[in-house]
């Protein structure tokens, strides 16, 4: 099985717009990916009360009925820790190696009424909430990827290139994000397409780190939002009739 670091062909992908090998086999396709942005902001909930888990430890058991997670058991002091999500058959997966893909089969279907869009509470839109373990020395976030599995093209990624980005903890509690990856969008993605997620982090120095899918609610117009100009119409239209009617007057 091939393996070559993410971050790498994150820049040479990106830059070029060129297919580029990176695991089992499969040419993932980089050119149309977006970018994500990470910033330190604490999404509302957790995973223990109602934020389904991705990539997770043994310590947030809680998730929507067949929704599956990478059981994630790193103990800390790793110098590279990878791992994809999947939901084989709908339970935690342990045991995959550094940098293994388990197939198209293994990720998320998208569909109307699918697990992962159930989580999604009806958007299209999501963010990923990262809740950080470690023992007071930052561990770094070298990249992070969203990928259609059955098209072999990169949705988004985050790759801040050489040196990755520090991830302190910022909020105490197991299960509570400390950061959030925003820019994750389903529209464009075919029925049926199974979709999964790629998490690169080194400096590893404590339990396992936690990734967490945040519904974003769709905006639309407010209420009684379009009523000015609805008036404005019509009292247009009452002018203009009134004006007709005094020109035929005259």
């Amino acid at each position: 099985m091939k393996k070559l670091l993410l971050a790498s062909v994150a820049c040479l992908a990106l830059a070029s717009g060129a297919k580029a090998d990176i695991l089992g086999g499969l040419d993932w396709d980089a050119s149309g990916a977006t970018l994500l942005q990470l910033t330190p902001t604490v999404p509302t909930g957790n995973q223990v009360q109602n934020l389904p888990c991705i990539i997770c430890g043994a310590n947030q058991p809680q998730q929507p009925t067949g929704f599956g997670y990478n059981l994630f058991g790193n103990t800390g002091n790793a110098d590279t820790v990878a791992f994809f999500s999947t939901s084989i058959a709908g339970q935690p997966q342990t045991g995959l190696a550094l940098d293994t893909f388990g197939g198209v089969a293994s990720g998320y279907a998208i569909g109307a009424g699918s697990v992962f869009q159930n989580a999604l509470l009806g958007s299209l839109g999501f963010s990923v909430g990262i809740d950080v373990n470690d023992t007071n020395t930052a561990q770094t976030l070298e990249s992070f990827w969203f990928l259609n599995y059955t098209q072999q093209t990169v949705l988004a990624v985050y790759s801040p290139g050489p040196g990755g980005t520090l991830l302190p903890a910022i909020n105490d509690g197991t299960g509570y994000p400390d950061w959030t990856l925003t820019g994750f969008d389903l529209t464009g993605i075919n029925i049926g397409d199974r979709i999964g997620f790629f998490a690169r982090i080194t400096g590893a120095n404590d339990g396992p780190d936690s990734f967490f899918i945040v519904p974003v609610a769709v905006p639309g117009p407010a209420v009684g939002a379009g009523l000015p100009a609805l008036l404005a119409g019509v009292m247009g239209l009452f002018g203009l009739q009134r004006l007709r009617r005094r020109r035929n007057a005259a």
